[in-house]
């Protein structure tokens, strides 16, 4: 059985899209979303230097966009399974809404856009980050976490919490560290999933009624608890609500073990959720897809873990941007 993971702020690298604008369509497919997005996608992902797709307002729609990407060229003529289960990680959730059918393409760009342009000036209000805090007790790193004034934001399993708050908190963690971890600091641009997003909820509320959600077609777990989205407006609920609640991954693996999934297929900019899994689900098969050259391994480890069936109309194989599921 096939888990198809979408991946978060701080998996982008420079340059990481530059072999996908080799492939046929991709260049077209990515000005149309360019073009929702009011950024130079293939820019940023070719060109553009760390600390620019390090801003939020570059990042989120980035990353968003090469999931998209990926999973248009990689299931080109070959539609998902119905048993797949799809879920992201943080801004990798509204790349899982649509890749799950729960939205068009049009509309998760739309939304990661506003979504981008909310939280930028919310993470600016207060020089904040994040640190992924790797090994230790888990009592003993919690605590740490909460001495420091920081909130766990990222459950991310597999030994991993991420904690998020100003610069000074998580100084004070990294000279204080829980005993055998490792304070690892993040590449983003603010401490997401805190009560420093608050803000940026408003904005999304008032483009609810821009967007027309649907219920998905793929089972879509939702980052919140793990537990399978039963609507598209339940997942529209989630998706505004998230900018400042934590990230429980952990759940999502859980669930993941619970139904019996085998392989777990990350799309661009990919590593980071396999890494996840390679700790936190053990005896579970785990395949990046980093380059175009990893497509047809794909492909393969698609089939293997999965009977294939022609998806229903408004999953990513036939969603257009533009088209309102």
């Amino acid at each position: 059985m096939l888990a198809i993971v979408c991946p978060g702020q701080g998996s982008q690298t420079p340059g990481f899209l530059s072999p996908w604008l080799e492939v046929p369509g991709v260049a077209e497919h990515l000005a149309e979303l360019s073009s929702i997005a009011g950024l130079d996608l293939a820019a940023h992902g070719t060109v553009s230097d760390e600390e620019t797709i390090k801003d939020t307002a570059v990042a989120q729609p980035l990353i968003v966009a090469a999931g998209l990407v990926a999973a248009r060229v990689l299931t080109a003529g070959t539609p998902l399974d119905l048993s797949t289960v799809v879920a992201g990680h943080s801004v990798g959730e509204i790349t899982a809404s649509a890749v799950a059918g729960a939205r068009s393409e049009a509309d998760a760009i739309t939304f990661v856009r506003e979504r981008a342009r909310a939280m930028a000036p919310a993470a600016a209000r207060t020089e904040t980050g994040m640190s992924a805090v790797r090994g230790g007790d888990p009592a003993e790193v919690l605590a740490a976490i909460e001495a420091a004034g920081l909130t766990p934001a990222n459950a991310n399993g597999g030994g991993q919490v991420v904690a998020a708050g100003t610069l000074p908190q998580l100084q004070a963690l990294a000279d204080n560290p829980p005993a055998k971890a490792r304070i690892i600091p993040l590449k983003v641009a603010g401490a997401f999933h805190t009560v420093h997003m608050e803000p940026a909820i408003e904005a999304l509320e008032a483009l609810r009624p821009q967007l027309a959600p649907a219920s998905p077609v793929l089972t879509l777990l939702s980052y919140f608890d793990g537990e399978p989205v039963p609507g598209g407006e339940e997942n529209l609920d989630s998706l505004i609500a998230q900018v400042s609640r934590p990230v429980r991954w952990d759940l999502c693996m859980e669930e993941m073990l619970s139904v019996g999934i085998t392989g777990i297929l990350e799309l661009p900019p990919a590593g980071t959720l396999t890494g996840l899994a390679k700790r936190g689900m053990e005896g579970v098969a785990t395949m990046a897809l980093e380059t175009p050259d990893d497509l047809d391994a794909a492909r393969a480890y698609i089939a293997e873990h999965s009977s294939i069936m022609p998806a229903a109309s408004n999953a990513i194989t036939a969603t257009e941007p533009g088209e309102a599921n």
